[in-house]
C-alpha cells in the first residue's frame, strides 16, 4: 500500500538528487522517451510522476517495439533514455540497426528493474562512448529507487548514491550491522518512500517491515556492498537476491555475476541462471540460454565452449556443474525482470520426468 506521502516523497527525493547536475549542466527540462511501462512503479514514478514534475518533454510510446523505439530516439532528439536491461541487450544485439539510426541526442541512459553488468554496461559504452549510464534500484514498496547514479558520478558496476532522507543499514545472516566497504550483506531501508505494509497481509508485512528507534525500515532481500567511488562518493553494489544467491559448498555464487559473463559470449543472446540440487555441492549453477542467430554449433559443442568459457574466466565453484541448457527466451517480466521460478519449476519438472524414467 503506497500513499500520497510515499509517492510525492519519491518524487521530491529523485528532483533534488538530480538537480544538483542538472543545474551544472545547464539543463532546465529535456526530452524524454515514455517507453516502460505506466502500470509498474518505475514508469509511473520516472515518466508519469517525475517527468511531468519537472516539465520535461515526454514521448509515449504505446508499447516497446525495437525499431520504432530508434525511430522515436532519431525523430524526436531523445535527451534522457529510461530504460531496462533487456532493451540494452538487444541494443547489443542488433546494433548493426541501431547504426541506421542517429542517436546521437542521447545525453543520459537510466536503467532499473533489473541489475545491468559491468560487461554489458562496458560494451553500451564502448558503441556509443558519449553517453553517460546510471542506475537506479528501489522496490514498489518503496515507491521506487532510493539509490540511484549521479550524472556526475557514475560509476560502472554500481547503482549509485542513496538520495536524500534515505538511510541505508547492511546486516550479515545474524542481523549484525557491517559497516566496512566492500563486505556483502543485507540491505536495510529507511526512507519516507516505505509503504505502509501489504493490503490484507499482516504476515507478509510483519516479515517484511519492523519499527526501532531509528523509525522504519524494510528489508529488502538483496545482498549489496558499499565501494567508494573516485570521486569519494559511497557506491551501492547490487549482489544479487539473498535467496537466489546459489550455495556451492558453502561459497556463495550471485547468477547475476555469471550471467553477465555469459552474455559477453558470441554466441549467447540472453541467459538466465539457477540453482539446482547437487548430492556433493549441495547446489550447483546451470545456465539456460537463448542462443544468438548466428550461433553455428550444435547444442552440445556450444554447451561445452559455454563452460569452458566460465572456467577460463570464474573460480572453480561458479563453474557451470549444473549444465547449459538452450531455450526459445528467458521468462521475464514486464520490465525486464528475471522470473527464475519459471525456470526452477522447468527443471523441477524436468527431473522428475527424468526420474519416472528410471
Amino acid at each position: 500500500m503506497l500513499s500520497h506521502y510515499n509517492i510525492t516523497s519519491g518524487i521530491i527525493q529523485t528532483c533534488t538528487f538530480d538537480s544538483v547536475s542538472r543545474k551544472a549542466d545547464g539543463i532546465d527540462t529535456q526530452v524524454m522517451l515514455g517507453v516502460l511501462p505506466f502500470s509498474h512503479v518505475f514508469g509511473l514514478m520516472l515518466i508519469t510522476h517525475l517527468g511531468t514534475y519537472r516539465g520535461d518533454e515526454i514521448i509515449v510510446m504505446p508499447r516497446f517495439e525495437f525499431e520504432p523505439f530508434l525511430v522515436a530516439v532519431s525523430r524526436f532528439k531523445i535527451q534522457q533514455l529510461p530504460i531496462v536491461p533487456p532493451i540494452v541487450i538487444q541494443m547489443l544485439d542488433r546494433r548493426e540497426l541501431c547504426s541506421k539510426y542517429d542517436l546521437s541526442s542521447v545525453r543520459f541512459v537510466y536503467t532499473g528493474a533489473a541489475p545491468l553488468g559491468k560487461e554489458t554496461v562496458d560494451d553500451l559504452l564502448s558503441v556509443y562512448p558519449k553517453w553517460r549510464l546510471g542506475q537506479g534500484y528501489g522496490m514498489t514498496e518503496t515507491a521506487t529507487v532510493f539509490i540511484q547514479s549521479s550524472e556526475h558520478d557514475t560509476q560502472v558496476g554500481t547503482t549509485g548514491s542513496l538520495l536524500p532522507a534515505a538511510k541505508a543499514r547492511i546486516v550479515d545472516p545474524d542481523g549484525r550491522e557491517i559497516t566496512e566497504y566492500e563486505k556483502p550483506g543485507e540491505l536495510l531501508i529507511q526512507s519516507p518512500t516505505v509503504s505502509l505494509g501489504y493490503f490484507n497481509n499482516p504476515k507478509a508485512t510483519a516479515e517484511t517491515f519492523f519499527e526501532d528507534g531509528d523509525g522504519r525500515w524494510i528489508r529488502t532481500g538483496d545482498e549489496v556492498l558499499v565501494r567508494m567511488s573516485e570521486s569519494g562518493n559511497e557506491h551501492f553494489v547490487v549482489v544479487d537476491r539473498v535467496k537466489e544467491l546459489i550455495k556451492v559448498k558453502g561459497h556463495q555464487v550471485a547468477p547475476a555475476e555469471l550471467e553477465s559473463h555469459l552474455l559477453t559470449h558470441s554466441a549467447v543472446s540472453d541467459c538466465a541462471v539457477i540453482q539446482i540440487p547437487d548430492a556433493r555441492a549441495g547446489e550447483v549453477p546451470k545456465a539456460f540460454v537463448v542462443k544468438a542467430n548466428h550461433a553455428y554449433q550444435s547444442d552440445e559443442e556450444l554447451a561445452r565452449d559455454i563452460q569452458r568459457y566460465v572456467e577460463e574466466h570464474k573460480a572453480r565453484y561458479k563453474w557451470l556443474k549444473g549444465g547449459v541448457e538452450f531455450i526459445d527466451a528467458i521468462p521475464k517480466s514486464p520490465t525486464g525482470k528475471i522470473l527464475r521460478r519459471k525456470l526452477r519449476d522447468r527443471e523441477r519438472e524436468a527431473r522428475k520426468s527424468r526420474g519416472a524414467k528410471l
